[in-house]
């Protein structure tokens, strides 16, 4: 870090940091504080007391205590002193910006170029009076004076056209990213801290702690500022997101007291003093080095960071092959394509895109080759006309006309209304989401999770209420079935039991009085620890007076509580000098370790073997079979002299007294069966990976309706599952996993390696056709990898370590099973709006190019005009994906199975739909084109020239089309089949007033329109005609309907995933690339405006994942994080010492587990 000092913007923004210093009065400068922030280990050490003294003389120059903390009567002053704890966000875009960057969309400027030449030729006037005969065809027209004049307003009304198309998109991307900046905020605000101020213990949001703040950290913390430790029990911090260093690292009040903000506490707990906030912390300062600089000096600086962060992933790599950079690469780019490829929908729009740009492509270059030859055939090969000079501007106008006609062709046939409609669903369905307690954070989740097929979730918190209850327990060699009177135990034994639960938990665990009357105490903390002080209330007894007598700091060591003990040990001194170890943990784990008991006089007596089993099969399993968490209470004395080894962790948890075995209750939330038989109809199999014992794991799941007596399924734990799918090097075999994964439904005493391995097998598996979409739930600091690794991550929102939300894509904000549901149900919803939105969009599709191409072809004129068809395809498209976006999901979609990755995006019944309704429309819209003088009794408007006025025949034609489109929308509202289209219209009030909205302009543009938009106005017997042609539509919508698709096999899905797509083995990585690529130069020759839109998905995706590029101070670690993911699952290649990257994560986890 030390070379970031050097740079300009440091200089310049510290320049009058001391002066102020001395204003604020506080003994210590922030350059003095950034100097000692940049120091590590011994070095740190020495210069806090060579300057301060020691760590209180520190806090004295800061005016803050280290028990008590700060009074908060200075908090503004130091706030402007040091700085916020806030990290400036990067400015959003202007709205001007936004115009700008719509104006690039290649199709637009087409139009633009086409609409100015036409706009500058309509004022040309061939010299001479009679050469306008002489021009042919071409000079028709322009017989009648004022309509010559008027042949600007085409061009006009095209630019204006174009102008409106602009404005609409950029409000959209401008309305999006507010809205995704405000989710952002959101997920901001959702961090808390905890700190001591005034001697008691709160919540802070991260963004109000100050310098000189006394910050509690634990397990699982992603720090927010940077701080000196002042006290630490078995602190380990992982480094990795600021220097690489994937080994974590011991933090010691003596010996290393550094913390760095945005680092991650992987064990222990401990206070620390905060020396640095926001800008001026070590995240701050390289933020702002990125953020600081002219945009090139920025782009130069990802890239530097890029390298680094290469660097930083290569330092972490495991393997010691030489091949080292070459595997990196090739993780690199798994990952890449990996992430390219998460969105199923976003996979399957990419192909319908390629397939309908070609088409309008090919379409508009034929019409536009047809137009052209057939004038030229027609002027100067039949009539034998020569080309005049003068003519020249004449002819050019007519090639003009032609070529506006095709570029019509081709707006209409790319459907750039899909990328909105997507934005609108899923934007709509985000906000809808967090009333339903999940919040959001990546864009994609939400649609993936449509798709989901497993869901692997955790018990405790999230099908139980993480209410923990001690009902029942084992002491003094008696079973109590529920809590017994004090007075039934011996004062010796109660005494010790009392004693271990107090001292050996977090002080941070606390039972306080109910806040309401009648309420239950409020559980602060760890939920099993509160579960345990219950129990000491229950006794009668207090165990605040305990812990009032041996405060924190003077508890002699304390082995924290991780997923490879299992168990938490606090050494006390006593006062003749010896020391008393208390440990409690997994039952069967701490009993393995006593090698006594207290017996009914509360005096120890040997333990054996045989009395340990006798123990498990009559009291542990009976316990769990109740479905209770069985937690052994133990204890062990060591003498003064010679004082144990406490580093020789092994021989220290050894040889202890058990005291008790308690059986907790967590009760299974009342709302979680019902959630889980909806899953189950839903075609979602729900799989629960615990810590827990398995009988317990197994009574729970019987609760919760996982699993059912008589059904054939698995339930094992970790030991079982890694004998089963491992080899005899130790590997996993993706065979071995295919034969246990589609059975499991509970996975007990997992570690979360276990849980990164399974959700892996049933990922990576190819038993079935379709690849399974995996949603897995998670809360601890080692959930990390398995939350990455899934399709869609839960992260618990109350229960949740920050690491855990980090790797999340969505933060169930009550840790409840049901929310999940509901995640399904949006999901779903979103890929159905978007088909729904498909079916109609289509079909204006086909039947607008159909009828601009064969009415060019056959009249040289299109019956609908490039200004109503940007009407049609901007106003329809912008509006119906509103309208069909944003219907309200039902229950009726957790009634059928999941679609799956190769299931085409448009079914057989929907192309049914568009090509029924197509042959419609065309009908109708073909004989009012040919027949419709005569129906109607007026002049024909086929082979008008050039600048003629707009005709009634065609406006009879246009205003048909728009209303076939509006009736039709209806229609669309249903893609399954069901005959009822109007079922809960009502419930969607946009959709209503969208379609009376649309209704109400076009009755204005045709009344009033005129020449802009090439329309005469109508009467009211024509208008009751267009409208009863329009009402057809709902009438041949049921005729659709009782079409049985199986007389229909010709009809193929569009859009659809080929399994070689969906899962690319090494060699197809390659090809996937390349298709991808292919697609992107697919679109160079014309469907950009499409992929525009489809690379706008993209950019709001990108927009949520501000998460990961820098607007809050986080962000430096998410980008790291990305890197270690990247690493996730690199394997063992060379021998077992080598552990995969996934158990790193996990830190004490011994090579034999991997």
């Amino acid at each position: 870090m030390g070379d970031l000092r050097n740079s300009d913007y440091y200089a310049k923004n510290q320049g009058n940091d001391v002066s102020s210093n001395h204003e604020g009065g506080f003994g210590v400068s922030v350059m003095e504080l950034r100097d000692l922030m940049e120091l590590r280990g011994s070095e740190a050490v020495v210069k806090i007391q060579e300057e301060y003294g020691d760590m209180d003389g520190l806090c004295q120059r800061l005016r803050t205590s280290p028990t008590e903390g700060l009074t908060g009567d200075d908090l503004d002053k130091r706030k402007e002193v040091y700085g916020e704890n806030l990290i400036p966000p990067v400015k959003p875009k202007t709205f001007l910006q936004l115009v700008w960057e719509a104006l690039q969309d290649v199709t637009l400027i087409i139009l633009e170029v086409a609409a100015l030449i036409s706009l500058g030729l309509s004022f040309y006037q061939p010299p001479g009076g009679d050469s306008g005969e002489s021009c042919g065809t071409a000079a028709a027209g322009a017989e009648d004076e004022g309509e010559a004049e008027a042949g600007w307003i085409e061009g006009a009304a095209i630019l204006l056209s174009v102008v409106c198309v602009v404005l609409v998109t950029a409000f959209n991307d401008w309305s999006k990213e507010k809205q995704f900046r405000g989710l952002q905020s959101r997920i901001e605000q959702e961090q808390k801290f905890q700190v001591v101020r005034g001697a008691q213990v709160i919540q802070l949001p991260v963004a109000d702690i100050v310098v000189g703040d006394i910050a509690q950290i634990k397990y699982g913390d992603l720090l927010p500022a940077d701080g000196v430790l002042i006290q630490g029990n078995d602190l380990k911090i992982d480094e990795s997101s600021l220097t690489g260093e994937s080994d974590h690292v011991k933090k010691d009040a003596d010996k290393d007291p550094m913390l760095l903000s945005g680092t991650h506490v992987m064990e222990g707990s401990g206070r620390m003093l905060v020396t640095a906030v926001g800008v001026n912390s070590q995240t701050g300062i390289i933020f702002t080095l990125l953020g600081a600089g002219e945009p090139v000096e920025e782009e130069k600086k990802k890239e530097k960071v890029k390298k680094q962060d290469g660097a930083a992933a290569m330092e972490m790599q495991p393997l010691k092959s030489a091949e080292g950079g070459e595997m990196e690469e090739k993780e690199k780019k798994k990952a890449n394509v990996s992430k390219k490829e998460k969105s199923v929908l976003q996979g399957k729009l990419t192909k319908l895109a390629v397939q309908i740009g070609k088409a309008g492509l090919v379409m508009s270059a034929i019409t536009v080759i047809i137009l052209v030859l057939y004038f030229a055939v027609d002027n100067f090969v039949l009539q034998k006309r020569p080309w005049l000079t003068e003519c020249t501007p004449i002819y050019v106008q007519y090639f003009v006309k032609f070529f506006i006609i095709g570029v019509t062709v081709l707006v209409v046939a790319v459907p750039e209304g899909l990328p909105l409609a997507v934005t609108i669903s899923l934007a709509y369905s985000v906000k809808k989401m967090m009333k339903d307690n999940n919040l959001v954070r990546h864009l994609d989740a939400c649609e993936t999770m449509g798709n989901a097929t497993a869901i692997c979730s955790d018990k405790t918190g999230t099908l139980t209420t993480n209410r923990m209850t001690a009902v029942a327990c084992y002491v003094g060699d008696v079973h109590y079935k529920e809590i017994p009177d004090p007075g039934a135990l011996t004062a010796k034994s109660l005494d010790i039991l009392v004693n271990a639960i107090s001292l050996n938990s977090a002080y941070t665990t606390k039972i306080l009085p109910a806040t309401k009357e009648g309420g239950l105490p409020m559980q602060v903390g760890n939920k099993t620890e509160c579960g345990l002080l219950g129990l000491v209330l229950d006794l009668k007894r207090d165990y605040q007076p305990i812990r009032n007598q041996i405060p924190e700091e003077k508890l002699y060591k304390v082995y924290t509580f991780n997923s490879a003990r299992k168990s938490m040990s606090t050494v006390i001194k006593l006062s003749d000098g010896s020391f008393r170890m208390y440990s409690k943990g997994a039952s069967e784990i701490v009993l393995k370790k006593c090698t006594k008991i207290l017996n009914q006089e509360g005096e120890p007596r040997v333990f054996r073997p045989r009395d340990k089993d006798e123990m498990v099969k009559k009291v542990i399993e009976p316990m769990a079979c109740d479905g209770l968490r069985t937690i052994c209470v133990a204890y062990r004395d060591f003498p003064a002299d010679p004082e144990p080894l406490w580093d020789n962790e092994n021989d220290i948890l050894n040889e202890l007294t058990a005291v008790c075995v308690v059986g907790i209750e967590d009760p299974v939330r009342p709302e979680v069966p019902d959630a889980i038989i909806r899953c189950q109809r839903a075609g979602i199999t729900v799989r629960m990976v615990t810590g827990d014992n398995i009988n317990t794991a197994r009574a729970i799941a019987i609760k919760c309706g996982i699993i059912h007596p008589g059904e054939d399924f698995l339930c094992i734990d970790g030991k079982e599952f890694n004998r089963r799918i491992r080899n005899e090097k130790g590997e996993v075999e993706q065979e071995r996993m295919d034969k246990v994964w589609p059975k499991l439904r509970v996975l007990a005493r997992s570690s979360p390696t276990d849980k990164h391995t399974l959700v892996k097998g049933i990922i990576d598996s190819c038993l079935t056709d379709q690849r399974q979409v995996v949603a897995v739930t998670g809360d601890g600091t080692n959930d990390g990898p398995a939350l990455k690794k899934a399709d869609v991550g839960f992260a618990m929102g109350i229960a949740g370590t920050d690491v855990a939300k980090e790797a999340s894509d969505i933060i169930l904000t009550d840790d409840n099973f049901s929310s999940i549901v509901k995640a399904v149900m949006w999901g779903r919803n979103v890929y159905d709006s978007i088909s729904k939105f498909l079916q109609f969009q289509l079909t204006v599709n086909v039947v607008a190019v159909i009828v601009a191409f064969t009415g060019a072809c056959i009249t040289q004129d299109s019956p609908l005009k490039a200004v109503q068809m940007l009407w049609v395809n901007l106003i329809m498209d912008t509006f119906a994906s509103l309208a069909l976006a944003t219907e309200p999901p039902t229950e009726a979609l957790l009634m059928r199975k999941p679609y799956g990755r190769n299931k085409p995006l448009i079914s057989s019944t929907m192309t049914k739909n568009i090509l029924g309704h197509g042959i419609y429309q065309l009908v109708i819209i073909f004989s009012l084109l040919f027949i419709g003088e005569q129906i109607f009794d007026i002049d024909s408007g086929r082979h008008a020239p050039l600048h003629s006025p707009p005709s009634e025949h065609y406006t009879i034609i246009f205003n048909t089309f728009v209303l076939m489109q509006l009736f039709n929308e209806i229609n669309a509202r249903k893609i399954h089949g069901e005959r009822n289209v109007f079922d809960g219209i009502f419930r969607n009030p946009i959709f209503c007033s969208i379609v009376f909205g649309t209704f109400a302009i076009q009755i204005v543009i045709v009344q009033f329109g005129g020449k802009p938009f090439s329309c005469t106005p109508l009467d009211l017997e024509k208008w009751g005609w267009c409208t009863f042609l329009g009402l057809g539509e709902l009438v041949w919508g049921q005729v659709i309907a009782t079409i049985p698709n199986s007389k229909l096999r010709f009809l193929r899905g569009a859009g659809q995933l080929t399994k070689k797509n969906e899962m690319p083995g090494d060699e197809d990585m390659n090809e996937d690339n390349e298709e991808i690529d292919h697609a992107e130069r697919e679109l160079r020759r014309g469907q950009v405006l499409w992929f525009r839109g489809l690379n706008r998905i993209q950019t709001q995706i990108d927009v949520v994942n501000t998460f990961k590029s820098g607007s809050s101070y986080q962000g430096q670690l998410r980008r790291q994080s990305s890197t270690t993911s990247q690493n996730q699952d690199v394997t063992n290649v060379s021998s077992p010492s080598h552990v995969s990257l996934s158990n790193a994560l996990s830190p004490t986890s011994p090579a034999g587990q991997c």
